[in-house]
């Protein structure tokens, strides 16, 4: 039975439980929440968010964290629904371009974030804290503080649609999720995020080129941002400034509570999935029941102390950075 409670496992399968636990209790105080409307619900709210928290995922595993997904989901929201309004608007014609510029978008954005990261060698955290800010400022710049409204029935049949209960978008963030995991376990690149965050000093003994694969990484995180951002704008059919606000906390949180370490080197694309149903359960719950959206947030928060605290091992740490 102590073997079964070291911290290693404790690490691998307290997400999942607590999830399940999460389940259990708000279908016991609400019936309700046990269904496959409710479920839907839960699904679109988590779509968008579950990309933004695989991209940030590559980069925790690095051992560093990107702060720019507010602004690059804004400026890769505005300028695809710029692009798809110039191209006619309809994904049934050229309007289908726009989601190739928009993932080319979100790469660039990505790659000029991990250059302000590792050639002017600025902290990871406020080299992309930064970048987030230029975003927020050129999205604003791009629409003059307007929304910019996508109508096109196709494009919003990602929300509309459903199949099996659950919206066609649902099954989009499944493709990138298995896109992620084959990055991030049958590439080269994504062999080497682990090798970055398990330990730098000996990625370069090994000849691991380390900056290069940090740009590499801020450009894959970018790409998913951008998919995130038309989904997000698929969800509401309206693309503005603050249409990546809550992002940052809300991803960040995510990777954490599904227990990808904060040092690095541990972790992945299916711990960030039970991390976002975490937070999305809890989020739905809340209003299912009827409880306060402060209770909510303080959940989370005594969540992410749990879940840095069962993920770090203190004995490798003689200080807290």
């Amino acid at each position: 039975m102590a073997n079964m409670l070291t911290q290693d496992n404790l690490q691998k399968w307290a997400p999942l439980l607590v999830l399940v636990v999460l389940v259990v209790f708000f279908t016991a105080v609400n019936p309700n929440f046990l269904s496959i409307r409710n479920f839907a619900r839960i699904a679109i709210a988590s779509t968008p968010a579950l990309m933004i928290a695989v991209g940030v995922t590559f980069v925790i595993l690095m051992g560093s964290i990107d702060l720019s997904m507010e602004g690059s989901v804004a400026v890769c929201a505005v300028l695809f629904a710029t692009f798809f309004a110039a191209l006619g608007g309809s994904l049934a014609g050229p309007g289908l371009l726009a989601v190739p510029a928009t993932l080319l978008v979100g790469a660039v954005f990505g790659a000029i974030n991990g250059l302000v990261h590792v050639k002017l060698r600025i902290p990871s955290f406020m080299a992309s804290l930064s970048m987030g800010f230029v975003g927020i400022g050129l999205s604003l710049l791009i629409t003059g503080g307007d929304r910019i409204l996508v109508e096109d029935p196709l494009f919003r049949s990602l929300l509309t649609v459903r199949l099996g209960g659950f919206p066609l978008m649902t099954y989009v963030a499944i493709v990138a999720l298995l896109a992620g995991w084959f990055i991030q376990n049958h590439t080269t690149i994504g062999r080497n995020f682990y090798a970055v965050g398990g330990g730098e000093d000996l990625a370069h003994a090994s000849g691991l080129n380390v900056n290069k694969v940090r740009v590499i990484c801020f450009l894959i995180a970018g790409v998913f941002y951008a998919l995130g951002a038309m989904l997000a704008v698929a969800q509401i059919g309206i693309a503005e400034t603050v249409t990546g606000r809550n992002l940052m906390f809300v991803s960040i949180t995510s990777v954490v509570v599904g227990g990808t370490a904060l040092w690095g080197g541990s972790g992945g694309v299916w711990n960030t999935l039970i991390g976002v149903l975490i937070v999305n359960v809890i989020g739905n719950g809340m209003v299912v029941i009827g409880l306060p959206s402060y209770v909510q947030d303080g959940v989370l928060g005594l969540l992410v102390i749990t879940a840095v605290y069962l993920s770090t091992d203190r004995r490798s740490l003689s200080f807290v950075k």
